[in-house]
């Protein structure tokens, strides 16, 4: 039996397994589920040593443990590490969900469940590609390096100095990271590029309670009219960032990579309609790829204040809030925007109001070149199994940490993802394709046998 025939024949037990895994409520963000960490970390742990990984363990970080496992037999093989994470976004607003987030579902040839492609379930194919290859040669044609952590989600927050401390159990020829998407239904795609990261909350206060809003209104100041007019000096009507400073170290895009980017043939009109939309909206002079992959952004995430609950409360709020996140592209600083950013809301802050803002993830840019052999390997691996040829693209999205096991482990980063862009990671109803999930672990198996040479070459 071949490795692609074991995994056709084990499909079912994989999957029980990973809805195993999807089942653990490992939100990072809430502290109330610490002990779901704990146990998501301790699975996948458990899985790795039943595989036959050596040193099969979680590793304590001032945060959550990193689940650390290392197979060594390939002597004088290229040595992979291989990152992803456990943790999981919040489900709100849960009355979204069709079926309960954390009960995974089979609907349309699709797994519904959170986490299901951001990132167990793309974290998963590792584990059982590599199985399958060990069950069928009995042996891996590379040395393995299993590095997944747990706080991803909350922006890396304590990984960045772990790995400082602990730089030599973690050398590699090459990182492997599955933690990206596609641009679409059977089209793989090779990301080299990803955005920075840098969030922060406002918070705004008035008066020292609520107040009636009728032996009060027209006096007094309302902190909800406050940061509504704070958040609203943020863009211009075109979504241009006003934050003085926002653009001054950001590189034009070259004509090179534009001309890739349109040779993509994204249509506008479908993307806008797959997503609902009456139009789209954002920088002028610029194409929608080129917004998504290669311009900074600054996203209102979330405001809050008031009264929320069914009818009318008449008050006037004294306090309110937002959550911003900015993207954050290739020769900007996430200190300095920050930074820019704060002085900005200083200055515009409304009479009456007072304004505090704490600081939350942040995460420096990262791009590529995607001449080297790990990378183009990569897309002779997706060809194998998907019988097209791959892209390669930029993402939108940011993995704070690529950029740091750059600077520390000087090792090609290959991003190799098999999300669908309509998966709703991050949001209610997330899903992840059967389809790809079975072609991906097979994709990942042509990539780890034929590493070797690719790295001789």
């Amino acid at each position: 039996m071949n490795y692609e025939e074991y995994l056709q024949t084990h499909e079912a037990e994989h999957l029980a397994e990973l809805f195993e895994l999807l089942r653990f409520p490992s939100i990072s963000a809430l502290s109330g589920h610490k002990a779901d960490i704990l146990q998501t970390a301790e699975y996948l742990r458990t899985q790795l040593e039943q595989l036959g990984f050596s040193r099969a363990e979680l590793l304590p970080t001032r945060g959550n443990p990193v689940v650390y496992a290392e197979w060594m037999g390939a002597v004088g093989k290229p040595t992979v590490l291989v990152y992803g994470h456990y943790d999981v976004q919040p489900v709100d607003p849960l009355e979204l969900w069709t079926t309960p987030p954390f009960e995974p579902t089979i609907r349309d040839g699709k797994i519904y469940a959170r986490g299901a492609s951001d990132d167990k379930g793309q974290v998963f194919m590792h584990l059982k590609a590599l199985q399958a290859l060990l069950v069928t040669d009995g042996s891996l044609p590379v040395n393995i390096k299993f590095c997944i952590e747990g706080e991803e989600e909350i922006g890396s927050a304590h990984l960045p100095e772990f790995l400082e401390q602990n730089a030599e159990r973690f050398a590699a020829d090459v990182l492997l990271i599955s933690d990206t998407g596609m641009l679409g239904p059977n089209q793989p795609t090779i990301c080299y590029g990803l955005r920075g990261l840098a969030a922060v909350q406002i918070d705004v206060t008035t008066a020292n309670s609520d107040l009636h809003s009728g032996l009060f209104g027209g006096a007094v100041p309302n902190a909800v009219h406050a940061l509504v007019e704070l958040l609203g000096t943020l863009h211009d009507t075109d979504g241009r960032v006003l934050v003085d400073g926002f653009y001054d170290q950001v590189a034009d895009v070259s004509p090179e990579e534009r001309a890739e980017f349109h040779a993509l043939d994204h249509n506008d009109e479908t993307y806008r309609n797959a997503l609902g939309l009456s139009a789209l909206h954002g920088e002028p002079g610029y194409s929608t790829l080129e917004r998504l992959w290669v311009r900074p952004t600054l996203e209102i995430n979330g405001i809050y204040g008031g009264f929320q609950g069914e009818g009318t409360k008449t008050v006037i709020p004294r306090e309110a809030h937002a959550k911003i996140t900015c993207r954050l592209v290739p020769n900007q600083n996430p200190e300095d925007i920050l930074r820019r950013l704060e002085d900005h809301v200083k200055q515009h802050a409304p009479t009456g109001a007072k304004i505090s803002i704490t600081r939350h993830d942040s995460g420096h840019p990262y791009v590529t070149p995607f001449t080297h052999p790990a990378i183009q390997l990569a897309a002779k691996a997706y060809e194998q199994a998907y019988g097209v040829t791959a892209s390669f693209t930029r993402g939108g999205g940011s993995i704070p940490i690529v950029e740091v096991f750059d600077r520390l482990l000087h090792i090609p980063v290959v991003l190799m993802g098999f999300a669908l862009p309509d998966e709703n990671f991050h949001a209610p109803n997330e899903h992840f394709s059967i389809e790809n999930f079975r072609l991906g672990m097979r994709t990942l198996c042509h990539y780890y046998l034929g590493l070797p040479n690719a790295l001789a070459d």
